[in-house]
C-alpha cells in the first residue's frame, strides 16, 4: 500500500527563492496545494542580478520563454566576468562560459597549449576563447546547435533586475495556482510527536497548516534555523568578506555583455549592466575596511550617476549543517550564503529546487531521502566554495594586510589537490557535483597566476610545426567569427528590447 502523497507545501518567503519554488512546484508537481506567505512590509535581500548558465536549464522547466523573460526583467546577456586586480593592481583576466579551443589528438586541447608555451609561442590564452574575444568587442548572438560550428563552443547567462525576476515568477505562479498570503509568521508551530513543522501562525491570527514547508526567510531562517535549530557552519576563516553595499546607478550608453569585479584593498566592487540601469556594489571585510571608507570607494568608481544611497547588507559566510530536516526545506539565503563573486547565489537556489523534485517526498518523510539530498548539497556548497577561495588565495597583491592574509590563509583539503595538481602537470581533478566545470577552473587558476611547470605528455603527439599550424587556425577562426556578431545592443533590439522603465528606490539589493 503507498504512503500518502504530500498534498499541502507552504512556502515561507517570497522574494526570488520563493517564487522560484513556488512556479516550479505549481508546475511540476499535480494534486498540490501551495501557499505563499509573504509581507509588503518586510524588505526582501534580491539574489541575484546576475547568473551562470544553467539558469536556462531552469527557466525551460517552468516553461519561461527567453525573450519574454529578458523583457519582463530588463535584462542583458552575460558573457562571463571579468576580473580586475585580483592577481595584482593593474592585472586582469576574464573567465568566459564556453569551451577554450577545440580538442585534437589525445590531450586536451589546454594541454597543447600549454606545451606551445612551453615552445616558446606567447599566444594567451584567451585568443582560443570565442566568449572571451566576443564580449571584450561587445558582441552578442545565440550560439548555434550545430557542433560542427564554432558558434556552438560559447554559452551565455544573464543580468536581471531581480525584483522583476520576483515579480515576473509570482505572476506566473499564481497563474499556476498558487495562493499567496499576506502576513507575518509569528510563531512555528512543531508537532510534539515527531518535531516536524505542524503549521505557521500569522500576526493577524491565521494559521498555514502543511505537509511539506519551504523556508525562504532569508538571512533568519526563521524556520529551518530558529525554530528546528539547525546550526549554522560559519566560513568566514574561507570567505573573510562579511559586509556589502548596493546601490543602483543610471544606464550606460553600451552596456557590455559580461559582469566586471574590480578588486580593493579589502575585497571587491561589482558592475553589471541592465536594460534600464546599472548595479553596483561592493563586498568588503568590516576588520580591513570601514563602511565610510567602503561607501566612498563604491560611489567613486561608478559608471554613471547612483539612484539611491548604498543599502548596507551584512552577513557570514557559510551553510546550514542540514538543508533538509524533517518535513522543512532551506532556500537561499535561510540555506547558506555564499558571497556573489561568481554569481551562484541563483543556481543552488534553482539547484535545490531542481532537487527538491528528484527527490520530492511523500507525507512519510523517509530520513533517508532527506539524507541523500543533504549530501548532494553540501557537496555541491563546498565545490562553489573552494572556487571562491580560489580566487583570493591566488593573488600577488601586496598594498594591503587584508590580500596578505588571504595569501597566507589555510584552504580545504580539496582545493589545495587540485591546485597543486594543476600546478604539477596542468592536469584538473575532477569532483562530484562540480558547478564549474574544466573551463571555468582554467580561466581563473590561470588567471591567477597559477602557472603548471609540464604538462601532459601525451600532447607530444604532434611536430612544433604543426603544432603551430594548428593553433594559428584556431585563433584566426575565433578572431573571425568574434568580429562577425552583432553587438548585444544590435541583438537586444532585433529581439529582446525593454520596455522603458525609470527604476525606484524599491530596487533590491543585489546577490
Amino acid at each position: 500500500m503507498s504512503a500518502e502523497p504530500v498534498r499541502q507545501i507552504v512556502i515561507a518567503g517570497g522574494g526570488s527563492a520563493g517564487w522560484m519554488a513556488a512556479a516550479a512546484l505549481a508546475t511540476l508537481v499535480p494534486g498540490v496545494r501551495i501557499t505563499l506567505v509573504e509581507s509588503d512590509e518586510i524588505g526582501i535581500v534580491g539574489v541575484g542580478e546576475a547568473s551562470i548558465p544553467p539558469i536556462h536549464l531552469f527557466n525551460g522547466l517552468i516553461g519561461l520563454a527567453e525573450d519574454e523573460f529578458v523583457k519582463a526583467t530588463q535584462a542583458t546577456f552575460k558573457l562571463g566576468i571579468e576580473f580586475v586586480g585580483w592577481l595584482n593592481q593593474g592585472h586582469r583576466y576574464f573567465h568566459p562560459f564556453g569551451r577554450y579551443g577545440d580538442d585534437f589528438g589525445a590531450a586536451p586541447f589546454h594541454q597543447h597549449w600549454l606545451r606551445a608555451r612551453q615552445l616558446g609561442d606567447p599566444s594567451p590564452f584567451a585568443a582560443y576563447s570565442l566568449t572571451t574575444q566576443a564580449a571584450m568587442l561587445g558582441r552578442f548572438q545565440r550560439p548555434g546547435d550545430d557542433p560542427r560550428s564554432i558558434f556552438s563552443t560559447f554559452s551565455y547567462a544573464f543580468h536581471f533586475d531581480a525584483a522583476l525576476y520576483a515579480r515576473h515568477l509570482r505572476s506566473v505562479a499564481t497563474e499556476r495556482g498558487v495562493l499567496r498570503r499576506e502576513g507575518k509568521i509569528a510563531h512555528v508551530e512543531l508537532n510534539p510527536e515527531n518535531g516536524h513543522i505542524a503549521a505557521l501562525e500569522l500576526d493577524d491570527g491565521g494559521r498555514l497548516a502543511g505537509d511539506l514547508f519551504l523556508d525562504c526567510t532569508g538571512f533568519r531562517s526563521l524556520l529551518l534555523g530558529e525554530a528546528l535549530g539547525v546550526p549554522y557552519h560559519d566560513w568566514t576563516r574561507y570567505l573573510p568578506c562579511n559586509r556589502a553595499l548596493a546601490v543602483p546607478s543610471g544606464k550606460v550608453p553600451e552596456t557590455t555583455p559580461f559582469t566586471r569585479s574590480t578588486a580593493h584593498k579589502a575585497g571587491w566592487q561589482w558592475r553589471i549592466p541592465l536594460q534600464h540601469r546599472t548595479g553596483n556594489g561592493i563586498v568588503y571585510s568590516s576588520a580591513h575596511l570601514s563602511d565610510d571608507e567602503a561607501a566612498a570607494t563604491l560611489l567613486a568608481n561608478l559608471d554613471s550617476q547612483p539612484l539611491d544611497d548604498p543599502r548596507p547588507l551584512r552577513f557570514t559566510t557559510g551553510r546550514r549543517d542540514s538543508f533538509w530536516h524533517g518535513n522543512c526545506i532551506a532556500l537561499g539565503l535561510a540555506s547558506g550564503f555564499l558571497e556573489p563573486l561568481e554569481s551562484t547565489s541563483i543556481h543552488l537556489i534553482q539547484s535545490g529546487i531542481t532537487r527538491l523534485l528528484h527527490w520530492f517526498p511523500d507525507a512519510r518523510f523517509d530520513p533517508r531521502i532527506a539524507a541523500e539530498y543533504n549530501r548532494q548539497t553540501v557537496i555541491e556548497f563546498e565545490r562553489v566554495r573552494d572556487f571562491l577561495v580560489l580566487h583570493y588565495r591566488a593573488n600577488e597583491r601586496t598594498d594591503s594586510d587584508f590580500w596578505r592574509s588571504c595569501r597566507e590563509m589555510q584552504i580545504p583539503d580539496t582545493l589545495a589537490d587540485k591546485i597543486e595538481m594543476f600546478r604539477l602537470s596542468g592536469r584538473l581533478l575532477p569532483r562530484e557535483l562540480d558547478v564549474f566545470q574544466e573551463a571555468s577552473w582554467l580561466a581563473v587558476l590561470l588567471g591567477q597566476g597559477i602557472d603548471p611547470i609540464g604538462h601532459d605528455p601525451l600532447a607530444d603527439d604532434r611536430r612544433p610545426t604543426e603544432l603551430d599550424r594548428i593553433l594559428t587556425g584556431m585563433r584566426g577562426a575565433v578572431a573571425s567569427a568574434a568580429q562577425a556578431m552583432p553587438t548585444q545592443s544590435q541583438w537586444i533590439d532585433a529581439h529582446c528590447r525593454a520596455p522603458q522603465l525609470t527604476p525606484g528606490k524599491e530596487l533590491d539589493a543585489v546577490w
